[in-house]
C-alpha cells in the first residue's frame, strides 16, 4: 500500500499505457472477428507496439497525471479526448512513414480511439464513484448527516449548487426537491431531482415531503435576491416561517469559481435584511466615478460615521492621490484609521481630529491638506437627540456646513459634496430644518461660484447605521422583545450604506459634469418606502421566530419632531430628469448668498450669546419657512 501511494503517477501512467495497448489489440480483434491468421507476419505486433509507444509519449507530454483521479471531472475527460486524438493522429503519421500499416485494416486506429476513450475515461469515473460511495458510507457511519433542503428556482444557479454539493460526499445538504418560479419547468428534473411544484403550492409540497420522510428544514433561493420582487421574498419568508423552515440564499454567481476548492467550500448564506428591500441593482457609471476620484486629494468630514467611513472605504479603492480623514470623535477616527491602514497600506492618508464648528481648525486643515474634493458627512443626525440639543444641532449642521463650504470656496477646490437627508423636505424636526438650511447655503454658493461646485445629495435612512432602527431591533430581539415601533403606519425610505455611498459618488460625478445642475439638489432613488412595523416582523422571521407570538411588537407613539411619512421631494420642488441611473434632480427654492451670509452670522452670534431654546427654534423657522414643528409653521408662530 505504501508503494502504491508513493508511486501513484507512475502506476496511472502504466495503467493508461496498458489501456492503449489493449484498445488497439481489441480493435484488431473486432475487425478480423478474432482470426489473427489473416494478418501477414508481425504486422499486428509492430502496429500495437508503435501505437502504445506513441500514446505513452503523448499522455506523459500532455500532463494527464497532474490531475487527481479522485476529483476527475469533465475538464479531465476533455483533456483525455485531446490526448487520445493527438496520439491517434501522430500514430497514423508515424505508421505510414515506418511500417505503412501494411496488413492492418485502416479502420483499426479509429476503432482503437473510441475504445481507448472509454477505457481511460471510464476507469477514472469508476474510481471516483467508488471513492465517493466509500466516503459517503464512512460519513454516515460516523453519525454525520445531510440537511434536507428545497431549492427555489430551477435555473443555472440551481445546477451549479447541485453540482457543487454533488462533488463533495460530506456536503451539508441533500436537495429533496426544487420549487419553480412558475409552472414551465414543473415535472422536469435537474441532476435527478424533480421540479415538484411552484411557490404557490409550497405548503402542500412540504407536507408531501414530510409524509415521505423527506421533511426539508430550509428553503434556499438559488437566484440573486435582487432579481426577485421584494414582495415575493417577503411572502416566501412569511410562508417559510409559518412552515417552520429557514430561508437562505446562495452566493452570487460572480463569487463562485469553476474549480474543486470552491465546489467543496460552497455554502448557502442566511437571508439578510437588505435582501428584503428587493431593489434592482443600479447601473453605475464607474468610469466617471473613477475619473472623479483618481489622482485627486480628497477630504472627508465625519469620516468615522456610518456614511463617512463607507465613503472613505470606497474612495480609497478608487486610488486618490491623498486622503484626509476629519472626525471629532477620537474613537471613531482611530477605528477607521486602523481599518484603512490595514486595507490600504500604501494609500497616502492623514487622520485629523477636528470639529466643523471650529472655523479656525477647519481653515488650518484646508491650508495643510489642500484638498481638490471634499465630502461633507459630519452632522448631528438623530432626531430625538437634536430636539433636546437645538443649539448644538444648529451650530453643527448649519454653521458647520457653512464653515466647510466657505473654506472650499476660499481654497478654490473643484467640488464639495454635502450629504443631506429626506428629513430636510417639509421639515418637522430641528435636525431636518438645519439640514435644509445647510442645503440652502450650498445651493446659493453653487449658483454664485464660478469655479467650485457645491453639490447637495439627498437620501433617506441607511439600513443598519449606528443608532438607527435596525440595530435597536437587533438589541431588542436579543433580549427577547418586545420590538418597539412608534406608530403602526409609520414608513421610511431605506437603502444599504454601500449602495447609498455608490450612488453618492455617482451623483457627485454627475454634478461635476457640464450641464444645468447648478443650484439643484441631487436625490437618490430610494425605491418604495417601507413600513417600520413590517420591517420589525421581517426581522423576527429572519431570526426564525414568529411575530406577535414568540416576539411581540409594541407601539410607543411618535416622538418629538418625528414624521409619519418621509418625503424625498417637496411639493414645490420641480423634478428634472437626470442622466445618471438612480439619481434625480430637484429644483429647490434658493436664496441670495449675501442675505444668507448675514442671516447666518447674526444667528450664530445669537446662539453663542446664549439665546433660549424657544428663540433658537423660532429663528430657525424664520430662515426655513417650511419648518413646521408639531404641525405649526414656526414663522407664523414667531
Amino acid at each position: 500500500m505504501k508503494f502504491i501511494l508513493s508511486h501513484r503517477r507512475l502506476l496511472a501512467f502504466l495503467h493508461d499505457t496498458t489501456v492503449a495497448a489493449l484498445s488497439f489489440w481489441l480493435a484488431l480483434y473486432l475487425r478480423v472477428s478474432g482470426d489473427f491468421s489473416v494478418l501477414p507476419g508481425n504486422s499486428a505486433f509492430s502496429a500495437i507496439l508503435l501505437f502504445t509507444a506513441t500514446c505513452a509519449f503523448i499522455f506523459w507530454a500532455m500532463g494527464l497525471y497532474r490531475s487527481i483521479w479522485a476529483f476527475a471531472s469533465l475538464r479531465d475527460l476533455t483533456q483525455i479526448l485531446r490526448a487520445a486524438t493527438l496520439a491517434v493522429a501522430l500514430f497514423l503519421a508515424l505508421a505510414f512513414i515506418t511500417i505503412r500499416l501494411e496488413g492492418v485494416p485502416r479502420t483499426v486506429p479509429f476503432m482503437a480511439w473510441f475504445i481507448m476513450l472509454a477505457g481511460l475515461g471510464g476507469s477514472r469515473m469508476i474510481f471516483r464513484l467508488m471513492r465517493e460511495r466509500r466516503l459517503s458510507s464512512l460519513w454516515e457511519k460516523s453519525g454525520g448527516g445531510r440537511v434536507n433542503v428545497l431549492l427555489v428556482g430551477a435555473g443555472d444557479e440551481a445546477d451549479i449548487f447541485m453540482r457543487a454539493i454533488g462533488s463533495n460526499p460530506q456536503a451539508a445538504y441533500n436537495v429533496v426537491g426544487i420549487i419553480g418560479e412558475n409552472a414551465k419547468r414543473v415535472g422536469r428534473s435537474i441532476h435527478g431531482v424533480e421540479v415538484i411544484g411552484t411557490v404557490e403550492q409550497l405548503p402542500a409540497i412540504v407536507q408531501g415531503l414530510r409524509d415521505r420522510m423527506k421533511a426539508p428544514s430550509r428553503l434556499i433561493l438559488t437566484r440573486n435576491v435582487t432579481r426577485f420582487n421584494s414582495s415575493f421574498v417577503s411572502q416566501l419568508l412569511e410562508q417559510a416561517t409559518s412552515l417552520g423552515l429557514g430561508l437562505s440564499r446562495l452566493p452570487a454567481l460572480t463569487d463562485l469559481r469553476d474549480d474543486v476548492a470552491s465546489a467543496l467550500t460552497m455554502r448557502d448564506q442566511p437571508l439578510a435584511l437588505e435582501d428584503l428591500l428587493g431593489r434592482p441593482e443600479t447601473k453605475l457609471n464607474r468610469n466617471e466615478i473613477r475619473k472623479l476620484i483618481k489622482g485627486k486629494r480628497v477630504l472627508v468630514t465625519g469620516a468615522g460615521g456610518t456614511i463617512g467611513s463607507e465613503l472613505v472605504r470606497q474612495i480609497a479603492a478608487l486610488e486618490p492621490a491623498h486622503l484626509t480623514l476629519v472626525e471629532f470623535s477620537e474613537f471613531n477616527l482611530y477605528r477607521i484609521d486602523m481599518e484603512m491602514r490595514e486595507s490600504f497600506p500604501y494609500q497616502s492618508m492623514r487622520s485629523m481630529i477636528g470639529n466643523v464648528r471650529d472655523n479656525a481648525r477647519i481653515m488650518q486643515i484646508f491650508a495643510e491638506e489642500s484638498p481638490d474634493l471634499v465630502f461633507h458627512a459630519a452632522a448631528i443626525k438623530h432626531v430625538p437627540i437634536a430636539e433636546e440639543n437645538i443649539r448644538e444641532t444648529v451650530l453643527t449642521n448649519a454653521m458647520g456646513t457653512r464653515n466647510v463650504a466657505d473654506c472650499c470656496r476660499a481654497s478654490g477646490i473643484a467640488a464639495m459634496v454635502l450629504i443631506s437627508t429626506d428629513k430636510a423636505v417639509h421639515p418637522s424636526s430641528v435636525m431636518g430644518a438645519t439640514k435644509r438650511l445647510a442645503e440652502m447655503y450650498c445651493q446659493a454658493l453653487d449658483l454664485s461660484s464660478s469655479s467650485t461646485r457645491f453639490i447637495t445629495v439627498r437620501f433617506g435612512n441607511v439600513l443598519g447605521s449606528t443608532g438607527s432602527v435596525v440595530p435597536r431591533f437587533q438589541e431588542q430581539l436579543a433580549k427577547g422583545g418586545p420590538l418597539t415601533v412608534t406608530h403602526p403606519d409609520i414608513t421610511r425610505y431605506f437603502m444599504t450604506v454601500h449602495e447609498a455611498v455608490e450612488l453618492v459618488l455617482q451623483a457627485s460625478a454627475l454634478g461635476t459634469q457640464p450641464g444645468d445642475q447648478r443650484g439643484k439638489v441631487l436625490v437618490l432613488d430610494m425605491g418604495e418606502p417601507v413600513k417600520i412595523a413590517d420591517l420589525a416582523r421581517q426581522m423576527i422571521r429572519l431570526a426564525g421566530l414568529k411575530p406577535d407570538e414568540d416576539i411581540m411588537i409594541s407601539y410607543t407613539g411618535l416622538r418629538p419632531g418625528e414624521k409619519l411619512h418621509e418625503e424625498l421631494f417637496a411639493l414645490s420642488e420641480e423634478l428634472i430628469p437626470s442622466a445618471a441611473d438612480g439619481v434625480k434632480l430637484a429644483k429647490a427654492r434658493t436664496s441670495e448668498l449675501s442675505v444668507l451670509q448675514d442671516q447666518f452670522a447674526d444667528y450664530e452670534a445669537n446662539l453663542r450669546d446664549g439665546i433660549s431654546e424657544t428663540e433658537s427654534v423660532l429663528r430657525l423657522g424664520m430662515l426655513v419657512p417650511e419648518f413646521q414643528r408639531g404641525g405649526v409653521p414656526l414663522k407664523a408662530a414667531g
